[in-house]
């Protein structure tokens, strides 16, 4: 998942670290996970973000954020990046980097979009829409890998199922991980909703009723976000828990 990288955020004050592609596996038609090796690497909360630094042989520089994808492990940091056609970053990342290639890294950054396993005990409600589904992804993968017996629930809205992220993890049986697919577009043959937008009752049936206070992470495209944090407070949820992160090609 990209976003545009603004300046002066706490991603200046950290440094920059040499990142070595190890590994990519295909997630859609557009998609792509890249696994990195980073030597340094602190570690990482589930939700927080990466700079990405290119510099071309005549000095020429872009950089631009993506979503960690992956739970924190030692060195490693896989970055899930949706190709955009005329970005000027992410088609180099998913096409044309190469294992062994060498980038640079900057982070972790963020520390509102996050999930602390240590100290959140609610029950948490994941909302994601398209690649917005990258960062809730480190948070089921973190969940998994610590054996956490917080229960969660996941409403994930895509376009159609070709489109479908993090396929072989979501079929992954993980006890008290509740998951309700959506599609807009286009729905598999059978499927008992029809292709449409998210609305508040696929939120009421896949979420958490208010009462129970839960923690809501809402991840997508800025419409996205909007709408499915506009119905979750329609529903009756505190505004208050309902964290958001939006993204968009970079600039």
């Amino acid at each position: 998942m990209a976003r545009a990288a603004v300046p002066g955020r706490l991603g200046a004050r950290l440094r920059w670290l040499e990142a070595r592609l190890t590994g990519r596996r295909d997630e859609s038609d557009t998609a792509r996970t890249l696994v990195f090796d980073v030597p340094g690497w602190p570690g990482h909360l589930p939700g927080q973000h990466v700079d990405v630094r290119l510099t071309a042989e005549d000095g020429y520089s872009t950089q631009r954020s993506y979503s960690i994808a992956s739970a924190s492990d030692g060195q490693r940091v896989e970055l899930t990046l949706e190709r955009i056609d005329d970005g000027e970053v992410s088609p180099y990342l998913v096409d044309v980097l190469e294992v062994g290639d060498v980038i640079e890294l900057r982070g972790p950054v963020g520390g509102w979009f996050v999930w602390r396993p240590d100290e959140q005990k609610e029950p948490v409600l994941l909302v994601g829409g398209g690649s917005g589904l990258v960062p809730l992804m480190a948070m089921i993968r973190t969940r998994r890998a610590l054996a956490n017996r917080v229960p969660f629930r996941l409403v994930y809205s895509l376009r159609t199922p070709r489109s479908q992220l993090f396929v072989p993890d979501l079929r992954t049986q993980d006890p008290g991980l509740d998951k309700t697919f959506l599609y807009s577009r286009s729905a598999p043959e059978g499927w008992p909703r029809p292709p449409g937008r998210v609305t508040a009752n696929d939120l009421s049936a896949g979420g958490w009723p208010p009462d129970f206070e839960p923690a809501c992470y809402v991840c997508g495209s800025t419409g996205f976000v909007e709408t499915a944090s506009g119905l979750l407070v329609a529903l009756g949820h505190d505004p208050r828990r309902i964290r958001t992160e939006r993204f968009g090609p970079g600039g």
